[in-house]
C-alpha cells in the first residue's frame, strides 16, 4: 500500500502544543511558532504531594514523566510561553490519570500481567483526558501537536487491502483513516507507544518532529538557547527502582519460586514485583542463570527456566484496535512488535478460536512468528506493521512457547 503524509500546520493555524518542559516538546512549539501558527501551550498536571510516601528526592526522579519534579516542569513551561508570547494552560488530569493509568498498573501487575502506562496514558490521558480538558477551556483548534518522533499518515487505498485482496472491502474497509506511522529516526521512533489513539482523534493530531533527529532537535534548542536543552532525557512514567513505593498501599503475598517441572526452587516476594524475562533480584542460587518463565497469579508462584526456556512460537491477544475500527476478522501477513524495543519480526495473524474456560475482551487473534521471541509478557502490546505503518495491535494475553517441555510446565 501507499500512503500520504498528512499536511503540517501552517501560517494562521491554530495549533495546541502538549509541553511537558522536556526539549521535545518545547522545540516543537517553537517550530510551530516560527511557521506561524498560532500556538497555545497545554500542560497536564498529574502529580499530587502525597501520592506516594516517602519517596527520597533524587534527581532522575524529577526527570520522570510522573514525579515531584511536575512544579518545576510547570514554571519552565510558563516561563518559556511568556518569553515566546504564547498563551499557556495547565489541565487537571490528575484523577482520570490515576484511575486508568496508576490503577491499571497496580492491577495488572497484581495479576501477574506486565503493563505499559505509557501506551495507556496516551490513549485516555494524553489524547483523551487533556484534549476533554483543552474543549472544557473553549480552546478551539485546528491542530494538537506534541513532541512525539511519529507520522501519521493516510493510505491511498481503503484500509481492507492492508489485509490482503479478498478482505472485505465495503463499509469501514473503504475507508481511508489516519494512521501511525514510524518517525524518520527509528532510534527515537515512539509508533509503539501511539498505536491505541483513535484514527478520529488522529485526523487532527501532528508530530513536527516526525522527520527530525534527536541530534538536530538539540541543536535547535541550544541555538535558540532554550532551558529544555539542558535537561536530561525524560524517564517514561516512574524509575524501576521507586516503582515499590506504587504498592504499599497494600502487603505484598509471597509465594514460591518453582521450577519448569514444578519443584520449589525458593520464595518470591510477591508477584507485582516480577516480570516475564527478568533475572535480577530473584535471590535463587542455580547452576545457570534462571529467568521469570512465566507467572501464575492463580496459584501465587513464579515459575523459573533457562534462557532458552523463555523461547516462545506464538501468542494469543485480546482488546484489539484496527484504523478506523475495521476489524478484517480474517488471517494476514504482517510485521510484529512485542515492545518498545524488539525489531519488527514477520508472523503470521489469525483470528483465534476459544478454547472452553477461555474469555477474551472482543475477538482474539494468534501470532504466529517466522521464528521464536524471547520473553513474550502478558500484559504488553503486540503492534502490526506494514511498511513502517502501524495497522492494528492488542494486548498480550499469553504467550505459547516454542518447546514441549514449556507447554507441559504445571
Amino acid at each position: 500500500m501507499k500512503y500520504t503524509e498528512l499536511d503540517m500546520p501552517g501560517a494562521g493555524d491554530r495549533v495546541v502544543v502538549g509541553l511537558s518542559g522536556g526539549v521535545d516538546s518545547t522545540v516543537t512549539a517553537l517550530l510551530l511558532k516560527e511557521r506561524g501558527c498560532m500556538v497555545t501551550g497545554v500542560t497536564m498536571s498529574l502529580w499530587t504531594d502525597g501520592d506516594l510516601p516517602d519517596i527520597p528526592l533524587v534527581r532522575h526522579l524529577h526527570d520522570s514523566c510522573y514525579g515531584p519534579g511536575e512544579a518545576a516542569d510547570i514554571e519552565d513551561c510558563r516561563a518559556f510561553c511568556e518569553a515566546h508570547d504564547i498563551p499557556y494552560h495547565v489541565i487537571d488530569v490528575k484523577d482520570a490519570y490515576k484511575q486508568q493509568v496508576l490503577a491499571y498498573f497496580k492491577d495488572e501487575y497484581r495479576a501477574g500481567r506486565t503493563p505499559n502506562p505509557c501506551i495507556r496514558c496516551n490513549r485516555f490521558i494524553k489524547f483523551g483526558a487533556l484534549l476533554a480538558g483543552i474543549r472544557s477551556l473553549g480552546i478551539t483548534y485546528d491542530y494538537f501537536c506534541t513532541g512525539h518522533y511519529a507520522r501519521v499518515v493516510r493510505a491511498d487505498t481503503g484500509i481492507a487491502a492492508f489485509f490482503g485482496d479478498d478482505a472485505p472491502g465495503s463499509g469501514e474497509g473503504a475507508a481511508r483513516p489516519a494512521q501511525i506511522a514510524c518517525a524518520g529516526d527509528i532510534s527515537k521512533d515512539q509508533a509503539y507507544f501511539l498505536y491505541r489513539i483513535p484514527s478520529d482523534v488522529l485526523e487532527k493530531v501532528r508530530f513536527p518532529l516526525a522527520s527530525y533527529t534527536k541530534k538536530d532537535v538539540f541543536a535547535i534548542a541550544k541555538a535558540h538557547g532554550l532551558k529544555a536543552a539542558q535537561k536530561a532525557e525524560s524517564q517514561d512514567f516512574i524509575p524501576e527502582e521507586y516503582r515499590e513505593y506504587l504498592f504499599s498501599d497494600k502487603p505484598s503475598v509471597p509465594g514460591d519460586f518453582v521450577d519448569m517441572d514444578g519443584h520449589v526452587l525458593g520464595r518470591h516476594r510477591g508477584i507485582e514485583h516480577y516480570t516475564v524475562g527478568q533475572r535480577r533480584g530473584l535471590g535463587v542460587s542455580a547452576r545457570e542463570p534462571l529467568y521469570v518463565a512465566s507467572i501464575d497469579s492463580a496459584r501465587n508462584r513464579i515459575v523459573l527456566g533457562k534462557d532458552s526456556d523463555l523461547l516462545c512460537a506464538s501468542l494469543v491477544a485480546d482488546d484489539m484496535v484496527w484504523p478506523g475500527s475495521y476489524d478484517p476478522c480474517r488471517g494476514f501477513d504482517a510485521e510484529v512488535k512485542i515492545r518498545l524495543a524488539a525489531k519488527p519480526v514477520r508472523a503470521r495473524v489469525e483470528p483465534y478460536e476459544p478454547r472452553p474456560g477461555e474469555h477474551f475482551c472482543g475477538r482474539a487473534y494468534r501470532v504466529r512468528f517466522e521464528e521464536p521471541q524471547r520473553a513474550v509478557a502478558p500484559g504488553q502490546s503486540v503492534v502490526f506493521y506494514r511498511d513502517g505503518v502501524t495497522a492494528g495491535g492488542g494486548i498480550i494475553s499469553f504467550a505459547e512457547p516454542a518447546s514441549a517441555r514449556s507447554r507441559e510446565q504445571p
